[in-house]
This record gives structure tokens, C-alpha cells and sequence, in this order.
């Protein structure tokens, strides 16, 4: 096996609007062909309205679709919404060169997302048994969810990766059983501290990213 050496830094690339399912096809094509050389990247995406399942997701937590296009796609996780006002922070990263499991990865996601909302004064946590990140209610525990995470590792590789709420109309959710869990409250960053400029978050969230990335190298 060739040797993959020690990992640049992820390259971020600036955040646009998107297609999601080209979006997706594009992702597949960089994982697929991508060598232990090729260096890892950041895309930093908003998406027209856009109802997506995860690759086990059942149906019946898709309650009310509408006129919101449909995807099936490879993802982990269940059901969500992407839509105007979210940042969606995909992750082309090769694990195996940074000796990384899938499940510190996760966490490693988690804690950037947890320490991007500490900057804007917004207390997050994890909730176990259910990727992402929710603010913190006063008891500590997890309230509504901000954040979602779903990933797919192919030959070591990850792709896909992390929707953060910014500043969205959050009807939408109210279709779904977000994630798989019915009632859960979806929130976003504009519902905490007002008035957010979403590309100034989006290239902070970039940055929180790869230098956690780095951390970790």
C-alpha cells in the first residue's frame, strides 16, 4: 500500500449556493477518485429546499413532503431538511491518513460545531444516541437541535458531513420527524442572537473545522 504521509491542511473552499444532488454526485467523484496524495477539502454550501434520507431512513418520519423535492442518498443518519439560511459543511477528509475511527470523527465535527455557537455566545451539547448538536437547556441537558450530522466513509474516505441552522424558515421541519425522532424542536443561530450575516458564519465554521482537523493531526 502506498504511503499516505502526514496530512496537509484541509483546503476550505468559499461557501455558494449549490444543487444538492450534483453536489452529491461531485462528492462521489472526488472520493472515488482521490489518491493517498490528493489533499483534503471543506465545502462550504447552502442548497435550494431539499428533503434528504439517509441511506436506512423509513419513510414514514417524511410526513408531509409538499412541493420539497425528495433525495435518497448514502448518508448515515434519517430524514432532514436543507434550505436557504443553513450552512452545510462537507467534509472530503481521508481518515486513515489522519488515523482517525469514524467515531471520533463524529465527536471531532460535534465539538467544532459546539465551539463555532460558543463563539456567538450560544451554549451547545451533544445528546447521546443521536448525532449532532442541540442547545444546552438550563438542567445541562439537550433542547432543541441546531446542528445535524451524516456521513459516508468509502475506502477510509469520508464525505457528506454537517448542517448548521443559521438564519433558515424553519417550516420545513415541521414536515418531518427530524432525524427520526417526532417532536423534536429544530431551531437555528438567528432564533438565539438575532440577526446573523450566514457567510460571515459559514467561513468561521470553515475555519473551526479545519483547525480542529488539525488538531488532530
Amino acid at each position: 500500500m502506498a504511503d499516505r504521509g502526514a496530512p496537509a491542511a484541509p483546503q476550505v473552499h468559499g461557501f455558494r449556493r449549490r444543487s444538492y444532488l450534483p453536489t452529491v454526485q461531485r462528492m462521489q467523484a472526488f472520493t472515488l477518485d482521490r489518491t493517498p496524495e490528493t489533499r483534503d477539502e471543506i465545502w462550504l454550501v447552502e442548497h435550494p429546499p431539499v428533503f434528504t434520507l439517509g441511506h436506512a431512513s423509513r419513510t414514514e418520519h417524511l410526513r408531509a413532503a409538499g412541493d420539497i423535492p425528495v433525495v435518497r442518498t448514502e448518508r448515515g443518519g434519517q430524514v432532514t431538511y436543507h434550505g436557504p439560511g443553513q450552512v452545510v459543511a462537507y467534509l472530503l477528509i481521508d481518515l486513515h491518513r489522519r488515523s482517525m475511527m469514524v467515531r471520533n470523527f463524529v465527536s471531532l465535527i460535534e465539538d467544532a460545531t459546539i465551539a463555532l455557537l460558543d463563539g456567538h455566545g450560544v451554549a451547545a451539547v451533544r445528546r447521546p444516541g443521536a448525532p449532532g448538536v442541540y442547545l444546552r437547556v438550563p438542567d445541562g441537558d439537550a433542547g432543541a437541535k441546531i446542528a445535524s450530522l451524516g456521513i459516508r466513509v468509502s475506502r477510509g474516505c469520508s464525505y457528506h458531513g454537517v448542517a448548521l441552522n443559521v438564519a433558515m424558515d424553519l417550516e420545513p421541519f415541521s414536515r418531518i420527524d427530524p432525524c427520526g425522532h417526532p417532536g423534536l424542536a429544530v431551531t437555528d443561530l438567528r432564533s438565539c442572537v438575532g440577526d446573523v450575516d450566514i457567510a460571515d458564519v459559514a467561513a468561521r465554521f470553515g475555519r473551526t473545522l479545519a483547525t480542529f482537523l488539525e488538531s488532530k493531526r
